[in-house]
């Protein structure tokens, strides 16, 4: 006689399956964030640049002059960020994908800021940090839901969002909060 297999233990094994997996893949996803103070790391092989095509060699250390203190500084020429903390240390920097309208050079302060909304392009953004306008177009830095990076593909739109990676507009909600002061250079 054939022995059935109670449907309770076999939703039971799959969701503990499930749940390692899981945890395996958060445990290593926390190995590679970067200590506090640490600047975040390239994936890129040995002796490969991590800039963007285009940018090759784009330069990863602070801008002299950025300021003092906790801040945000956005590198227009290098479409870099870096979060720098209150001591004065990087906590961590990554490439971004400039907005169609750009900041002027200058001091700001984080304004607002916003969950999840629709964009200025019709993409769905998250983590959404903005501190200046530029006309009518507001600046701000942002990430897709979707997890792209690539500018409005018509190039004629308008926009103000500086777009990152997921992983990087995570690291910006968490640390930009109203009020931290935003130093865009050249």
């Amino acid at each position: 006689m054939a022995r059935r297999s109670n449907p309770g233990t076999f939703v039971a094994v799959l969701t503990a399956a499930a749940l390692a997996v899981v945890g395996f893949l958060a445990f290593q996803a926390g190995a590679n964030e970067p200590e506090p103070g640490e600047v975040a790391r390239s994936s890129a092989p040995a002796g490969e640049s991590s800039a963007a095509p285009g940018r090759k060699g784009a330069p990863t250390a602070l801008p002299a002059n950025s300021g003092s203190g906790k801040r945000v500084v956005y590198a227009l020429g290098a479409e870099r960020v870096w979060l720098v903390g209150q001591d004065g240390s990087v906590r961590r920097t990554y490439e971004v994908t400039p907005s169609s309208v750009s900041p002027v050079p200058g001091k700001y302060r984080v304004s607002t800021r916003s969950n999840e909304i629709t964009g200025s392009d019709g993409v769905r953004i998250e983590h959404v940090v903005r501190f200046t306008s530029v006309g009518e177009v507001v600046i701000g830095f942002s990430s897709a839901v979707d997890g792209s990076t690539a500018p409005p593909a018509d190039g004629k739109r308008k926009t103000g969002g500086i777009r990152s990676a997921r992983a990087n507009g995570d690291a910006m909600w968490s640390f930009a909060g109203v009020g931290t002061p935003v130093v865009v250079v050249r």
